[in-house]
């Protein structure tokens, strides 16, 4: 069986990477972070679907970004709430997180090469997005060549390492629509920047608003929604 480390935040993007993986027969390594966001119940999602899914190995990193803060999910900053579409895709967010992609995939190639695995999956999408400049295709690629220079595996020939990412040129619809094909329950995962203390979502933020636009596209009440009594 293929083996691949997957990148697991618990949210509706890599849930469906996961079971994308998982229905495809790879043998999966889940990476979570506790990252000093200022929400855990991502984490809880995460530890939840990954036991319902069946993964090989679950893993979740601890390391403290609010020591470098610059984001709305790492400090004080407040978090944006009720913009339209044109303020959401206009410039880079207070949502982005200095650097989380590049440290998120530091940690996986890590993994990855002491377990001898070569394919890592990320549920990074540049369509229908906040803008963030570490989910762009272009960023992948370079990211991929440089970890092929820098590990033990890449310059001994031993693993060529490979970067998934099956998101990264659909829109939030056609990736509910992708979930549903492979069994994702959506109800389970969290997507909110900002959620009540039981993970409900508060429904105006950035990321509640490309989920709720990508359920309305595909013609179909969130879950979650129905979960917290919302609809």
């Amino acid at each position: 069986m293929r083996r691949a480390v997957v990148l697991f935040s618990g949210g509706l993007d890599s849930t469906t990477v996961l079971s994308i993986a998982k229905n495809d027969n790879w043998q999966i390594f889940a990476l979570s972070f506790n990252y000093g966001q200022n929400h855990q119940h991502e984490l809880t999602c995460a530890a939840r679907i990954a036991k319902k899914i069946g993964v090989s190995d679950h893993m979740v990193i601890d390391f403290n970004l609010q020591q470098i803060g610059g984001s709305a999910l790492t400090s004080s900053i407040r978090i944006p709430k009720s913009r339209v579409d044109s303020e959401v895709s206009s410039s880079i967010p207070v949502t982005y997180v200095p650097a989380r992609n590049t440290i998120f995939l530091s940690f996986a190639v890590a993994w990855a090469e002491v377990l001898n695995i070569s394919d890592i999956f990320i549920g990074v999408n540049a369509l229908d997005y906040s803008g963030y400049p570490d989910c762009r295709p272009e960023y992948l690629d370079a990211y991929k060549k440089m970890a092929n220079l820098a590990t033990k595996a890449g310059v001994e020939g031993k693993v060529k390492l490979e970067i998934h990412s099956p998101l990264v040129d659909l829109t939030k619809a056609q990736i509910i629509q992708k979930g549903m094909q492979v069994g994702v329950d959506f109800s389970l995962t969290s997507s909110c920047y900002d959620p009540g203390e039981d993970g409900n979502p508060c429904l105006t933020c950035d990321s509640c608003i490309l989920r709720a636009k990508g359920f309305r596209e595909v013609g179909l009440q969130d879950p979650l929604l129905q979960k917290f009594g919302l609809v």
